[in-house]
């Protein structure tokens, strides 16, 4: 009964977390811009906002365009539930998986690209086309940091990797940093940061995910719009989850664990979160053909911290 309540806590969390880290991002930078910025609770206004608006979709548009946005939402919003965030003694925990963390990230892609083209415009080609293009690096990358955790740890659930370096039985691995460096420039391409993607323009020629939207407004909006949001949480979730685990309860801490592991987690995503808008304001947008350079790297680094770690396994 428990792990069902943490479970449910876990379910509500994220998704009201999730604008939260989004409107403390943007006012971040704002900041360091030398702006006042909007308030970080403006995204549940801007979530709100939309709800309350009709939904306007195009005549040439299927079912497909209808569907995707609460498919997106759904899988992305499951996958951050599978990932432990303050405790590992949740329900889901036996079932989590970072091959199916992928799995479920690329259906939701899938169907957005999907949507992106079935209206028939240029732009919904274009960024369907490109992120794609961004998808088929990042989720090789993605599963060689899985196989990376897996030979240190022996297992692919997240809750059980928490365990194994909670237990004392990991050192100072530069295998681990190479695979640490990697998830997140893989983070940072999946939810079209800069250098990969600016999410506060349009323009033309460089969008990828605005690109893919463009049709869409009112609850369908809202939910894609809430689904980057929850995306974000879960990539910055998975690198703490997975390489900075220090303060989540373990399975019979009591309630004075949980709020620590709670207070630890928070902690933990308000700074990568302002790590986030730092980096972002340091550093410039690149060029489109730069993008399998980046993911390219992410790749090998990915890669490297692999055979490293079956060398030294083997040796």
């Amino acid at each position: 009964m428990t792990a069902i309540l943490w479970q449910f806590v876990q379910i509500i969390l994220v998704v009201a977390l999730a604008p939260l880290v989004t409107g403390y991002v943007r006012l971040v930078k704002a900041r360091l811009n030398g702006r006042r910025g909007a308030p970080a609770w403006q995204p549940y206004r801007d979530l709100y906002r939309l709800l309350q608006k009709e939904a306007i979709v195009a005549h040439s548009a299927s079912w497909i365009f209808r569907t995707a946005p609460y498919v997106a939402f759904a899988t992305v919003w499951l996958a951050a539930c599978i990932i432990p965030t303050f405790t590992t003694n949740m329900w889901l925990a036996p079932a989590a998986d970072l091959i199916a963390l992928v799995a479920l990230l690329a259906l939701g892609r899938f169907w957005i690209a999907l949507a992106g083209m079935d209206v028939g415009t240029a732009f919904g080609g274009l960024g369907a086309s490109r992120e794609m293009l961004i998808a088929s690096l990042a989720e090789p990358a993605m599963l060689m940091v899985s196989f990376s955790l897996s030979l240190v740890s022996g297992t692919t659930q997240p809750a059980q990797i928490v365990a194994f370096v909670l237990g004392g039985n990991v050192g100072l691995e530069v295998s681990l940093g190479l695979a640490l460096a990697a998830m997140v420039m893989v983070a940072i391409a999946e939810n079209g940061r800069v250098p990969i993607d600016n999410p506060s323009t349009h323009l033309e020629l460089t969008m990828v995910h605005e690109a893919m939207v463009l049709e869409y407004s009112g609850r369908h909006l809202a939910m894609i719009e809430a689904a980057a949001m929850v995306k974000l949480t879960l990539y910055m979730a998975l690198i703490a989850c997975l390489f900075a685990p220090w303060g989540m309860a373990q399975p019979g801490a009591g309630a004075e664990g949980v709020a620590m592991g709670m207070a630890s987690f928070l902690g933990k995503i308000m700074a990568l979160a302002t790590a986030l808008a730092v980096f972002e304001t340091a550093i410039a947008k690149m060029r489109v053909f730069r993008y399998a350079d980046f993911l390219g790297g992410a790749l090998l680094l990915g890669l490297l911290a692999t055979i490293f770690l079956y060398v030294s396994e083997a040796v």
